[in-house]
């Protein structure tokens, strides 16, 4: 396995991570803070050396993203139908709309520029899931990938979809799973390669 993989593979988890947590979210209003917390912090992490920084760091980033590692593991190995439908579909359109971002230069452009000024803002509280870094993340958002024709349709109990802080989450993760399909996007990854080199995948997943 290369180095590409591992971190491949890594990406892909923090992407599942996110698709499940969103799932979490929209049905019953709450996430574990231990599987949220990395992708927030992924979101802010701009200058890292390596995927592994982004997500905690050479000895914390595989407890970090253990969830989104065992979902992927089961989607490309024997046991896909354990998955969650919904889990699996927020996965896909994670994927399907990064791919829609890159034919939108100012939009990235954008998002860069608003990361930069939440990342300076979180510097002003203790925890990054603070309900201002969380708002600022979703608004961010809601002001870019909302707009495009595309759009990652969450379906859940409205009961929670319709509180504002349950939405700011759901919005927030959202952008983390997009970070997570850019980072892996930009280290070779291919949508075909979910079909073609599952094998691949689960190597690098299991590795």
């Amino acid at each position: 396995m290369s180095q590409q993989e591992k971190h491949q593979a890594i990406a892909l988890s923090a992407v599942f991570q996110a698709a499940d947590l969103v799932s979490q979210l929209a049905k019953s209003g709450g996430a574990p803070r231990e599987e949220t917390l990395p992708l927030i912090k992924s979101i802010l992490t701009v200058n890292a050396n390596s995927a592994e920084d982004i997500y905690g760091g050479q000895w914390d980033y595989k407890q970090n993203l253990s969830l989104g590692r065992r979902i992927a593991r089961q989607t490309f190995g024997k046991d896909r139908a354990e998955v969650n439908p919904e889990t699996l579909r927020y996965a896909l359109s994670l994927v399907h709309l990064e791919n829609k971002l890159r034919k939108y230069p100012d939009m990235l452009s954008a998002i860069g520029n608003r990361i930069q000024q939440i990342e300076r803002q979180s510097e002003h509280y203790e925890d990054a899931m603070h309900e201002n870094v969380i708002a600022g993340i979703a608004g961010m958002y809601q002001d870019t990938l909302s707009t495009l024709p595309f759009r990652v349709q969450v379906q859940g109990d409205s009961r929670f979809l319709q509180q504002p802080h349950v939405a700011n989450q759901v919005r927030a993760i959202l952008m983390a799973g997009i970070r997570a399909s850019m980072l892996w996007r930009q280290l070779g990854g291919k949508r075909w390669h979910l079909v073609f080199k599952r094998k691949a995948l689960l190597k690098a997943l299991d590795a």
